[in-house]
């Protein structure tokens, strides 16, 4: 299923080619030795193997390190059934060198492919066969689907775990990242291919070669279902890349405009996320709380220069301008797939405790917990901040303000919070969040995939 074909900026280190040349000499030594041509299966043997070649000759890539995902799968688990694990290994072997042909990748990936392809069906297909042997199953049996079922799976993690490990050493890429960023978008195809695998097992046991047909339709299903859930992902991520980077495109807008806001809104995110980890909310929960504060303002878009740029006190039409941009904000960001938390929480950032605020009036508890902390943080970076257009005050005197505010404007749980966090951190980048980046808080890659992808709760 995932023979490797990736493309990396480094070599294999020669002690990686070296113990693949080892294990593959070793692995063909040992299938060709224990091989019986002549009570070989051989029509069953080439019907399996076209069939494989084929669908690795279609097969997909995936992925940064591209990895190639292909239907042969199904083959090589029916060699292992019916063939044995010699038989299986030399379909495995032939399946990958086919496909090598059709790709022209480098040989090293050859053969690691080689080596993996080698080993993985023949040590499973000795596994099956002395279960099997053992418990004394037979086609007639339910446990022996189960096991065909256990067949599959424990086949699939141990070519996974050796494609793996290589592409670890030759990308630097942690295993568990590549798990968690390969194996999700495929397993639910896998585990119908699984089921499928039960289906041909039973039905080659009464129909014999007639049952390779539904075989060969199944791989081009296979194929095509894979295809469509491969592309759909990657439209999900291109999809999501464009959402997000159109947000920070938006915000940095603003800020030619209003040479404060990326700023602001940087320090006021990190502010939060601080709150937030105080109070004891999740990882989700800081995740949301330092996305919210990133985006909090971005519905200042509505203000003309003469509000944005202005430094008098607003006129009452002006002022029913500037209570818009919670709405507006939360309008913009409520379009983007996976945002609609940020939303609210954007909407809710200048509701007042005593419910006073806007543009709801709610009060109290009735706004969310991880909006009353953005308020706090706020209201701290405007009052602290010195390229605010009002004239900055220090660190006390703002945490004096907000204390003698909280309970009416703002959540006085959260202000003394803060006031712990700011006592405690050291240097005026805190205190002020002068270096606060937008860009760094952004980090729009890792947000790309844990916001706006679709399937970012399986990954």
């Amino acid at each position: 299923m995932l023979p490797l074909v990736a493309t990396v900026a480094r070599r294999p280190a020669p002690l990686a080619i070296t113990l693949n040349s080892v294990a593959l000499c070793a692995g063909v030594l040992i299938v060709f030795k224990r091989l019986d041509w002549q009570s070989l299966d051989v029509p069953l043997l080439l019907a399996l193997a076209a069939c494989a070649v084929a669908s690795d000759l279609q097969a997909m890539r995936t992925g940064a390190a591209k990895l190639r995902i292909s239907g042969s799968f199904l083959a090589l688990i029916m060699a292992m059934v019916f063939l044995g694990p010699e038989a299986a290994a030399v379909l495995g072997m032939f399946a990958v060198a086919a496909g090598w042909f059709g790709s022209r990748e480098e040989p090293h990936y050859l053969l690691m492919n080689l080596a993996a392809y080698c080993w993985f069906p023949f040590i499973c297909g000795l596994g099956f066969a002395a279960v099997r042997d053992g418990l004394g199953l037979t086609p007639a049996d339910a446990e022996y689907y189960l096991l065909v079922f256990a067949l599959f799976f424990v086949s699939l993690g141990l070519n996974f775990a050796w494609v793996a490990a290589y592409v670890s050493h030759v990308t630097g890429e942690p295993i568990l990242t590549m798990t968690r960023r390969v194996l999700p978008p495929v397993l639910p195809s896998e585990l119908v291919s699984a089921v499928f695998a039960i289906g041909l097992v039973k039905f080659y046991d009464a129909l014999g070669l007639v049952a390779l047909v539904f075989f060969a339709l199944l791989l081009g299903t296979f194929q095509y279902i894979l295809r469509e859930l491969l592309l759909s992902q990657q439209r999900s991520d291109q999809l999501a890349s464009f959402q997000v980077g159109m947000l920070s495109t938006l915000v940095h807008t603003l800020d030619l405009r209003d040479r404060m806001t990326a700023r602001h809104s940087a320090a006021v995110a990190r502010y939060s996320r601080e709150i937030a980890r105080a109070a004891g909310c999740t990882d989700e929960e800081l995740e949301l709380v330092h996305t919210a504060g990133l985006l909090h303002d971005l519905g200042k878009f509505v203000f003309p220069d003469s509000i944005l740029k202005g430094a008098r006190k607003l006129s009452d039409e002006e002022w029913e301008i500037v209570k818009r941009h919670p709405e507006e904000g939360a309008r913009l960001v409520s379009q983007i797939d996976g945002y609609g938390p940020v939303a609210e929480i954007i909407l809710a950032h200048h509701e007042r405790i005593a419910g006073t605020g806007y543009p709801n009036g709610i009060a109290g508890e009735e706004i969310t917990k991880l909006a009353r902390m953005i308020s706090v943080s706020d209201t701290y970076d405007v009052m602290t901040a010195r390229d605010s257009y009002r004239e900055p005050v220090s660190s006390e005197e703002a945490l004096a303000e907000l204390r003698r505010v909280s309970g009416t404007q703002l959540d006085a749980e959260y202000v003394e919070l803060f006031a712990e966090i700011v006592d405690a951190k050291e240097g005026v980048a805190f205190h002020h969040g002068e270096d606060a980046d937008f860009d760094r808080e952004l980090q729009i890659e890792r947000r790309v995939r844990a916001y706006a992808s679709p399937v970012r709760a399986a990954v």
